[in-house]
């Protein structure tokens, strides 16, 4: 089987230092076990806030590795390369989230014709939905043309829909806007494209004064505020705030300046990784809560079936996907050097918004390819 494994490890602890483990995968599979191949796999500043929020969330325990180092979950494309499942065959392509490596060893429990879910001890308490690999030939969202925005944009896009959908459950909380801090992330820009097609709210955006030529191009939200004139905005309406920055600081002066008009607080990332750190003071407004996509899935099965679900984000999902073509500038990227790059870059917060990062730990395209 696989004598050239390679993963990429992130030091929990400093995740400026990381390193490249080799090895040499298992001569046989045991029975029931899915081998993947992994080409390529996106990486943004979504799965940064993964690192921030493992131990929270589990996303450490996704892919389990030596004491003191995690493997980061990204969302990629992968061929099964070896099965001793029965319901799985040789030649599956599936996309899903899976380690910064070369090859993943699964174990589906269960098995259909929408997904394959691993079974593997070390996940069965994470969300049933981290768990799943979507066979493309089944998959309503899928598009081989489109691959490379599906591995950047549908996962954090899915986030976005079903935040968006929370807040209407809640008619949101009273509130007729929607702040959405780090307007120029990819999370971001998909919530403020679903708020403002959806016309139930206006999409207020907060960026750096870097960023604002490029934010208010989207065209996205309905008004673009840099940071440092977020207390312009009128505070005498109800509002509700999507924080995907994670600054502590930021956080705190939009809840002292909204008071109790601050409805709805939650946070979804934390692209300002480095500045999430801050005091536990009792903030005015509503309590920050995080926002767990998860949840909303399984409401959303239960009451739409999930049947229902996919239709209604597949529709939302083409739109938003088609309105990317005239800004994201995907780039391809192979090899250590290229994945050791990126991921410093990204750390801290050296890429351009438009970028969208495509990167293997296979040397080439050809060697990517299989």
């Amino acid at each position: 089987m696989a004598a050239n494994h390679l993963d990429f490890l992130v030091n929990r602890d400093d995740w400026h230092t990381t390193k490249f483990v080799e090895g040499v995968e298992p001569a046989e599979l045991a029975p029931g076990q899915v081998l993947f191949r992994i080409d390529r796999f996106a990486f943004t500043a979504n799965n940064i806030s993964y690192a921030l929020s493992g131990d929270m969330i589990g996303y450490w325990r996704f892919f389990p590795t030596e004491e003191g180092w995690g493997r980061i979950p990204v969302m990629g494309f992968a061929d099964v390369v070896a099965s001793t499942h029965p319901e799985v065959e040789v030649g599956t392509r599936c996309f899903g989230f899976y380690p910064m490596s070369r090859y993943l060893v699964i174990e589906p429990g269960k098995v259909n014709a929408a997904n394959i879910t691993d079974g593997v001890a070390h996940r069965a308490d994470i969300a049933a939905v981290y768990n799943q690999y979507s066979p493309v030939q089944n998959d309503a969202m899928y598009s081989a043309d489109h691959e490379d925005q599906t591995m950047l944009l549908r996962g954090l896009f899915m986030t976005s829909f079903l935040c968006d959908d929370f807040l209407r459950d809640n008619d949101l909380y009273g509130a007729k806007s929607v702040i959405i801090t780090s307007a120029s992330s990819k999370t971001s820009i998909a919530l403020g494209h679903t708020v403002t097609s959806g016309g139930h709210a206006k999409a207020i955006g907060l960026t750096s004064d870097r960023n604002l030529e490029f934010v208010k191009s989207l065209g996205c939200y309905d008004h673009v505020v840099p940071y440092d004139e977020v207390k312009s905005l009128p505070a005498s309406e109800p509002i509700v705030m999507v924080d995907m920055a994670g600054n502590a600081k930021l956080k705190s002066t939009l809840h002292h300046h909204f008071g109790d008009q601050m409805k709805y607080s939650c946070s979804v990332g934390a692209t300002h990784w480095d500045a999430s750190a801050g005091s536990a003071e009792e903030l005015p407004g509503a309590k920050p809560e995080f926002f767990f996509a998860p949840g909303q899935i399984a409401k959303r099965s239960q009451d739409w079936g999930p049947a229902g679900l996919q239709e209604r984000l597949g529709s939302a999902w083409v739109s938003f996907r088609d309105s990317t073509d005239t800004w994201l500038s995907v780039n391809r990227e192979y090899g250590r050097d290229a994945v050791e790059d990126v991921f410093q870059k990204t750390l801290d917060a050296k890429t351009q918004p438009a970028d969208g990062q495509i990167i293997s730990l296979w040397d080439s395209a050809e060697e990517a390819a299989g």
